[in-house]
């Protein structure tokens, strides 16, 4: 028979032995995981970044073929800039006249 001290020596050096093992196993699932999802993220950068090259280059072979089209994004000349802006203050200037006579309708 053993003693009780050897007994505790060998349960504690099994119990080190165990959780240095789960302690092992998991950070190499976690950087098994971590490993994966960088590998994800970098595969669906980059699909976004061929996703957005093809629109470039579909909108660019558009405007090539019909030059006249202005694509949405197109820089507006500024006498054009300058008539939506009149256009739009022209617009707030009426939506505020309404609301002033709406507000005093309402007193």
């Amino acid at each position: 028979m053993s003693s009780p001290v050897v007994h505790a020596f060998f349960m504690g050096r099994a119990l080190a032995t165990a959780i240095a093992e789960q302690v092992e196993q998991s950070m190499t699932e976690t950087l098994s995981n971590l490993g994966r999802f960088d590998a994800e993220q970098r595969e669906s950068l980059r699909n976004f970044t061929d996703e957005v090259m093809a629109r470039v280059q579909q909108q660019e072979s558009a405007v090539a073929q019909d030059p006249t089209t202005t694509s949405p994004g197109a820089a507006a000349s500024p006498q054009d800039l300058q008539a939506t802006i009149d256009n739009l203050r022209a617009e707030i200037a009426q939506v505020r006249a309404t609301l002033q006579q709406y507000r005093a309708s309402l007193n």
